[in-house]
């Protein structure tokens, strides 16, 4: 019986120990906190959105980070497949807006004891607030008598690990599924970089991501708070456009977030990370210029005695007036019926290109994911075993994959997850 040692019990490690322990390996999970799934508890508001139910075209659109090594993977578990796994282990699930799936009774628990009763019933062994100091390997050795009857090291396999109490545990395989630098309240303290690196691996460069942008401008931090639907912004470097959605977004005493920028950011840790780059709303995106123009000159006429503030009330929030009001360059007692015609084009601009700095990202501890991590390309996609290490696997967050929001993430985790504990436990030893 293959024995296999996985540690991390997040989202990828505990679908790992179910892969490779329903292909009949002998599976100990190592998690160092006192439960499984932590991170799981607080994702979604707490509520768990698990995956999403989009086309498989879609779901790549998604993925930020390295999308075709994500191929064979998916294949393997797709969304379709996760959630009949879920369903099938008794954790009902529904969709909602956006393609995105939650638990039917919108607890996150409901995800992580389906998946601890997946791993009880198939015999895994759960040591928890059991901590790994190091992944132990060997090198094989092989003859190579035509080059002076000398021994070369041509590999390295694993043969286990060792705990920060000194206890060795044998393998014939190591799982990590260590998680990212995200929520370190969780456990995810960047220990898989760690191990990968001293066997080896490259470690692509490490930023949160989908996380808020801190922003120049302090008029921002005036509407803190506020929260806008239905916005289109365009995030751009000089005329390179970075990023453009629609959606909500909210100000807040750093700068800016909400769901259309934490998407945002992930494109922009990808390539301008640090650098200031230009973020564009458009407050009105359903009307042209040619149009909210039409709809300025009709509020107008209609207020033509009331001053240039209160005017504004039908047509943006209460927060924002004073603002945008300052951002205008007009008077903001000035009647209605005064207002010039290049004032009504400044105010135009400032609906339709209301412009910030950003300056940079809050930190991981307000990142939901990370971004970069173990190079994909000293991985193999059809098993997410090492390269280097012969019976070392990754999944999940570890490794350089990383998607927009929506459950795209966690599906990365489930993915790769499975296709590393299949893969595992089907590997010939290359011990000799």
């Amino acid at each position: 019986m293959k024995r296999i040692i996985i540690v991390g019990g997040g989202a990828a490690g505990m679908m790992a120990a179910v892969g490779a322990a329903g292909e009949g390996a002998q599976v100990t999970l190592l998690e160092q906190n006192e439960k499984t799934g932590k991170k799981i508890f607080i994702t979604g508001k707490g509520r768990c959105n698990l995956t999403n139910a989009c086309e498989r075209d879609a779901f790549f659109e998604h993925v930020v980070s390295n999308q075709k090594f994500l191929y064979s993977a998916f294949s393997k578990l797709d969304n379709d497949s996760t959630m009949a796994f879920f369903e099938k282990a008794g954790c009902k699930l529904k969709k909602e807006r956006g393609e995105r799936i939650f638990p039917v009774s919108d607890h996150a628990y409901d995800v992580t004891n389906a998946l601890n009763r997946q791993m009880e019933k198939k015999q895994v062994k759960v040591c928890l607030k059991t901590c790994v100091k190091e992944i132990l390997t060997k090198s094989l050795k092989e003859e190579a008598f035509d080059a002076g009857d000398k021994q070369r090291d041509t590999s390295k396999y694993v043969t286990g690990v060792r705990l920060t109490d000194g206890r060795v545990l044998s393998a014939d395989a190591v799982i990590l599924a260590t998680g990212g630098r995200t929520y370190e309240s969780t456990g995810s303290t960047g220990d898989g970089y760690r191990f990968a690196k001293e066997m080896g691996h490259t470690i692509q460069d490490i930023k949160p991501a989908l996380v808020p942008f801190t922003v120049q401008e302090s008029w921002c931090m005036e509407m803190q708070g506020l929260s806008l639907k239905n916005v289109s912004v365009l995030l751009k470097n000089g005329k390179k456009k970075i990023y453009a959605g629609f959606g909500e977004m909210l100000f807040t005493h750093f700068g800016v977030s909400g769901p259309l920028i934490l998407s945002a950011s992930s494109y922009y840790a990808k390539k301008y990370y640090g650098m200031p780059v230009e973020l564009c709303i458009d407050l009105k995106p359903a009307l042209s210029g040619e149009q909210l123009n039409a709809r300025l000159l009709r509020d107008f006429e209609e207020n033509k005695n009331r001053q240039f503030k209160n005017v504004l009330e039908g047509l943006l929030p209460s927060k924002m007036i004073p603002v945008m009001v300052k951002l205008t360059g007009i008077m903001p007692e000035k009647k209605a019926n005064e207002i010039t015609r290049q004032e009504r084009n400044n105010l135009i601009e400032c609906l339709k290109n209301l412009t910030l700095t950003v300056t940079g990202t809050r930190g991981f501890e307000e990142a939901i994911i990370t971004q970069g991590g173990i190079k994909i390309k000293e991985v193999n996609p059809s098993t997410m075993e090492s390269k280097f290490v012969s019976g070392l696997y990754f999944a999940g967050e570890v490794l350089d994959l990383d998607a927009m929001t929506g459950g795209f993430n966690l599906q990365i985790a489930w993915s790769t997850g499975y296709l590393a504990g299949v893969s595992a436990a089907h590997a010939h030893s290359v011990r000799t």
